[in-house]
């Protein structure tokens, strides 16, 4: 067995920076269609500005430099070629922390929360707080490899984060994740419960179903209503789309930066709780850092796995193996989210943001970090 653990650079190819510039300066636009806004989807003049930005203005390789600043490596568990960064803190007993992002994002996701977690005396925080963080590349994502055949799914993530915290020598350790990642982060708890100090997840659990109507207050029946009508529930179902035919889909993504872009842009923004306009939330750079990382890496098609192996979509449960702890409990209901899990950490008012809080509020993400695991370390 491979066990070996490679430094690894980004170097993308000035070619291949050269063939996007190209592919952005020859895009064939389509006529805008009638209707307000993004009432047909990410508005033409919208995309053309932020598309010309990426062209003209925004700068990779100042990018590549600040996300090859966190030691980055590769090193192969169970056959798969995983990418990760692991940034050491100098504090003395800091805890171990394995970060998992979520779709259609890669582990730039963190790239402002990771400084806050192991230095957070730089930021105001208790270093006695301090965490050493890993940040794996879900398979199919960035630099890590493809899955190879069909089969995938939380678990088996989860027990590959498992090896690599083994690997890397950590006997103790906490679990994170939004999106995808609220799902992996419960299971590896699941996969090492005499390892892992605390689960902590974003938001999900306790999210209230139909089924659960009947035993519903009629306070929760109200807060159920405001949660069907929110954006992101309502706007391109790309679960049921990425299980129909994500080859077919992928043919654009991969061919073209605009259409990559435009499939981007209409998530981020679908994703965005903040109630600010989404370029307020996410710095530009920060989304074309994101948008860069899956077009030079070719993956739009490899990160659909999670939605083409599902069947349907379901919140996720957790796991009573270790303590839970979420940045924001609502539009969850505690007790609900009970019924799976050891809940010991239920804000209901932090900061409200982007379904990508690590991008939007890092401050108050990696604050409220430090308080669920000050109470499991």
């Amino acid at each position: 067995m491979n066990t070996e653990i490679r430094p690894f650079l980004i170097d993308i190819a000035q070619a291949d920076l050269d063939d996007l510039n190209d592919r952005l300066g020859r895009a064939r636009w389509p006529r805008p269609l009638p209707g307000e806004g993004w009432t047909r989807g990410v508005p033409t003049g919208y995309l053309r500005e932020l598309a010309a930005h990426w062209r003209d203005t925004y700068d990779w390789r100042a990018h590549e430099a600040r996300l090859n600043a966190f030691p980055q490596f590769m090193t192969e568990i169970d056959g798969q070629e995983i990418h990760f960064l692991h940034v050491r803190s100098a504090e003395p007993g800091a805890l171990p922390l394995v970060l998992t992002h979520g779709w259609p994002n890669t582990f730039a996701e963190f790239a402002r929360l990771i400084d806050r977690l192991t230095d957070p005396r730089a930021h105001g925080g208790d270093p006695s707080e301090a965490f050493h963080v890993v940040v794996p590349s879900v398979p199919g994502f960035g630099f890590s490899a493809p899955p190879r055949g069909t089969g995938w799914n939380a678990a088996r993530v989860a027990r590959l984060w498992a090896g690599l915290m083994r690997r890397l020598g950590y006997e103790r350790y906490g679990a994170q994740g939004g999106d995808f990642g609220a799902y992996v982060a419960p299971e590896v708890a699941r996969a090492a419960p005499g390892h892992v100090a605390g689960v902590y997840v974003l938001a999900g659990l306790g999210f209230p179903t139909e089924k659960d109507l009947p035993e519903m207050t009629e306070e929760e029946r109200a807060a159920f209503a405001r949660l069907q009508e929110q954006d992101w529930m309502n706007g391109v179902d790309h679960h049921a789309l990425l299980r129909a035919a994500p080859q077919t889909f992928t043919y654009g993504w991969h061919d073209s930066p605009v259409a990559a872009l435009a499939w981007t842009t209409q998530k981020f923004h679908e994703f965005n709780a903040s109630g600010r306009p989404l370029e307020q939330v996410i710095d530009r750079d920060q989304l074309l850092t994101n948008v860069s990382l899956y077009w030079f890496t070719g993956t739009f098609g490899s990160s659909a796995w999670p939605y083409y192996e599902s069947t349907g979509f379901g919140w996720p449960q957790g796991q009573a193996a270790v303590p839970t702890g979420v940045y924001s409990g609502p539009p969850g209901i505690r007790r609900l989210a009970e019924r799976h899990n050891t809940i010991l950490h239920w804000p209901e008012d932090n900061p409200p943001g982007h379904h990508f809080i690590a991008m939007d509020r890092p401050a108050d993400l990696a604050a409220d970090l430090r308080a669920f695991f000050a109470k499991v370390r």
